[in-house]
């Protein structure tokens, strides 16, 4: 079983691979896309989760994601067909890096999934290139709470704090008109979420041969949370428009 196959399980319990629970994500939705019509693009978009949701509240949006996993965009597929929304999905199997397309897009998505760009700047230079006049970049990204560890930089990597990840995409010529930081409850219930999928597919499959490393996996990850970053690490999703524009 490989890192993408126990990424997939971990997040079965959970609506989104992101420390957000779903009237959050509504809300964010709700600022990204006021108007109701717009055309939507997800980079790194996983199981197109955001994608779904704003699809089947919106039945004038046509979206696109894109992603390196053929199994998230096919699972991607499959509920999009589920719930009646295909024809106005489109996914593209590909580094988000790499993906260019000929019309721009309303919204720009890319939530938890920064680390693809090499960091929140240069994700949202790749948004810039995609966002129409007048667009908004709905962006998720870590920060330190307070000052971490040592084990904890090199376990998740090397966030600021929220005052200055915000300086940094102000600086960088975006104006935030909305934003959510994760509570507490969020960032706990995400990852008792992850750590408890893992679990209990382990529990539910002891003759698999990969039963023990799953739960070897879900137990080493846990102690990690509680142990080296949960009262250290938070999690902040912006929405974002062109301070020009």
């Amino acid at each position: 079983m490989n890192r993408e196959q126990i990424s997939r399980l971990a997040h079965a319990g959970h609506p989104i691979k992101a420390p957000l629970d779903d009237d959050s994500v509504r809300r964010l939705l709700a600022h990204g896309a006021p108007r109701g019509d717009e055309r939507v693009l997800d980079l790194g978009c996983g199981g197109a989760e955001w994608l779904l949701r704003t699809l089947t509240t919106h039945p004038r949006v046509r979206a696109e994601g894109v992603d390196i996993s053929e199994e998230d965009l096919r699972q991607a597929r499959e509920a999009a067909i589920r719930l009646g929304v295909g024809a106005r999905l489109e996914l593209h199997h590909q580094e988000a890096v790499d993906f260019r397309s000929p019309r721009p897009f309303d919204l720009v998505l890319s939530v938890g999934a920064t680390h693809a760009f090499g960091g929140v700047l240069p994700t949202l230079a790749a948004a810039r290139r995609h966002l129409a006049p007048g667009g908004r970049v709905v962006i998720g990204e870590g920060f330190w709470e307070r000052e971490p560890s040592r084990e904890a930089v090199g376990m998740l990597g090397d966030f600021t704090d929220l005052a200055d990840t915000v300086d940094r995409v102000v600086a960088d010529g975006w104006t935030p008109v909305h934003g959510h930081v994760s509570t507490r409850r969020e960032l706990d219930d995400y990852e008792w979420a992850c750590w408890g999928s893992l679990a209990s597919w382990a529990l539910d499959h002891p003759a698999h041969p990969d039963a023990a490393r799953v739960r070897e996996t879900a137990q080493a990850r846990r102690t990690e949370w509680l142990r080296v970053y949960r009262d250290t690490w938070g999690f902040v999703t912006l929405v974002l428009r062109p301070a020009s524009g």
